[in-house]
């Protein structure tokens, strides 16, 4: 009778654990994802070019705006475009790869947790349970994975090559399970190749071999190795020979500028020092990198223990590390490069904090993380009010107060949450408190993006206002940065550019673009010889610079001073 009332109290806290993750999954990713417009130029390029993937039947070569664009391989574009035939052109249907992708993180990171003890407990579950939260309530994850971009998608296909191998690892050599999870991480590295590219064979290497120097295995470093190898060259293969075949100069395109002069010439795009990444990542790492000095210790007290733990533990490390510090010697940086080196740190700390909470539940180093972050939620929620209400060299975020109401409400739900945290005496209450913290800041981000940052950053109100009004017949005109959008909400992929060739370089430069890109005086006669039915659509900024040259337009709409306009003539 006592062990069935044992089963029944674990089966229900692990029931527990599971709706609350799952609830801070749905309102923080999953329920709002369509609340708000997509950002141009990089949501509207991942929403137009598989757009353009369906409309045209071409599945193998990428294209925007009708233009060549090689700039990825094709595997994000082909789930981007199973996303809109399944839900419609929409922005919820855009960004829910990125949603879903950081979800079956989570999962892995959870399965990883869980197998590491052979132990049913409530404390092995609890564990698990805290890692993922861990990983979907770090900022980055959160702002990546509601974004439609291919980091989430590529860094889920790495954690899964990488989780797999470890697991190969952990069983008898030579053993159909080994052999089985092997071809599974060869797999997964083979799909992630067909999102991103070469760099899904450098972070796995980068993570798995230390780790197998570091156990003295050195002999699996290649007993182990051929099988994935095999099976991701088998996976990447088909797409590879046919965009060959479709396009022979792809590869070329492909390995050296998007990977060898963005990682390491001196012209790299987004280049940055080699300490970029130290001082930007902890605050993609908020609230958790508050309570790291607490899970130190009980990290180092874990780290060389012979079970499966200090095993874990030890490939975690190498997974962190080392990938981070390849990343932080490229000369091309930006923040969403370092996400594959979330899941090992949602994993080091679930351990960390638990041990050291377990140890000594007012754990001082936990409970001043505590309170550094209520601080922190309370000061950035100063400086908001301040900004809002007193202006900062007159910008004020928000213009309807419901918005304000809401991101005061936000701030101050992580404040109390923080604070329960610092008063509880229960170890998983205090750990899980801190973790939902920012829960309704996740959700009500979404509806209550700054006004200026609308009005410059997304288009699509204008173009929503005016589609009706645009026909096939019309010719439009747009610089650089606005052609994705336009090509997006307009359903078009013959819009010429003016200005700047900006993403577009390379596709212009084959036959076939011939006559897309306009100077000045080629947009003049354009436009004189298209009376009544050609439209210009471009930011402002690039618009107050060709008004002395282009003719003055019988019809002008816009989004705002810094935002779009629309010129018809």
């Amino acid at each position: 009778m006592v062990n069935k009332m044992n089963i029944q109290k674990l089966m229900s806290a692990k029931t527990g654990y599971a709706l609350l993750l799952l609830s801070f999954f749905l309102l923080s990713y999953i329920l709002p994802l369509g609340a708000r417009d997509l950002v141009a130029p990089d949501e509207t390029r991942y929403a137009e070019i598989p757009r353009e993937m369906i409309a045209s039947g071409d599945w193998v070569v990428p294209h925007l705006n009708g233009m060549r664009y090689f700039e990825k391989p094709v595997l994000g574009y082909w789930v981007h475009a199973g996303s809109l035939l399944l839900f419609g052109e929409n922005s919820f249907a855009v960004r829910l790869p990125s949603a879903l992708a950081v979800m079956l993180s989570a999962l892995l990171i959870y399965i990883l947790v869980r197998r590491v003890s052979r132990r049913k407990d409530e404390d092995d579950c609890f564990t698990a349970i805290l890692a993922a939260l861990i990983f979907l309530s770090c900022f980055e994850v959160f702002g990546v994975g509601n974004t439609a971009v291919l980091d989430s998608l590529f860094s889920f296909l790495l954690t899964a090559s990488i989780t797999a191998f470890y697991f190969a690892s952990e069983e008898q050599p030579g053993s159909a399970m080994e052999k089985g999870f092997l071809v599974l991480s060869g797999l997964s590295c083979g799909l992630a190749f067909l999102t991103k590219g070469f760099l899904a064979f450098a972070v796995p290497v980068l993570a798995l071999v230390p780790y197998l120097v570091w156990q003295r295995r050195y002999s699996d470093l290649f007993r182990m190795s051929w099988l994935p190898i095999l099976t991701a060259i088998l996976v990447a293969l088909p797409w590879s020979i046919a965009i060959h075949l479709k396009e022979p100069d792809f590869w070329q395109f492909f390995f050296w500028n998007e990977h060898i002069r963005r990682f390491m010439a001196d012209n790299a795009q987004h280049k940055e020092s080699f300490w970029s990444f130290f001082l930007t990542a902890p605050g993609m790492l908020i609230p958790w990198i508050f309570v790291v000095p607490a899970a130190v210790p009980g990290i180092k007290a874990r780290l060389f223990e012979q079970g499966a733990q200090g095993r874990v533990l030890r490939f975690c490390i190498c997974w962190l590390v080392l990938p981070f510090l390849f990343f932080s010697l490229s000369s091309g940086k930006l923040l969403t490069y370092i996400l594959p080196c979330f899941p090992p740190f949602a994993v080091l700390m679930a351990f960390g904090l638990l041990y050291a909470l377990k140890k000594n539940d007012q754990n001082r180093l936990f409970q001043g993380g505590t309170a550094v972050s209520a601080m922190f939620f309370g000061l950035i929620l100063i400086v908001f009010l301040c900004v809002q209400f007193f202006g900062f060299n007159g910008f004020r975020p928000y213009s309807q107060p419901w918005k304000v109401m809401m991101v005061i409400n936000g701030f101050l739900f992580s404040i109390l949450l923080c604070f329960w945290s610092f008063r509880s005496r229960n170890v998983k209450d205090k750990a899980l408190l801190f973790g939902i913290a920012p829960l309704l800041l996740f959700f009500v981000v979404h509806y209550t993006i700054p006004d200026q940052t609308i009005e410059s950053k997304a288009p699509g109100v204008l173009l929503e206002q005016q589609k009706k009004e645009i026909t096939d017949e019309n010719i439009i005109i747009s610089d650089e940065n606005s052609a994705g959008a336009v090509c997006w909400y307009l359903k078009r992929s013959d819009v010429y550019l003016l200005g700047g060739t900006g993403e577009f370089d390379y596709g212009l430069g084959f036959k076939d673009a011939d006559g897309r890109l306009l100077d000045m005086q080629s947009a003049v006669d354009l436009i004189n010889q298209n009376r009544g039915k050609t439209v210009v659509i471009a930011r402002v900024k690039n618009i107050i610079r060709w008004l002395d040259q282009l003719p003055k337009p019988v019809f002008q709409d816009q989004s705002g001073p810094s935002g779009y306009i629309l010129w018809k003539y």
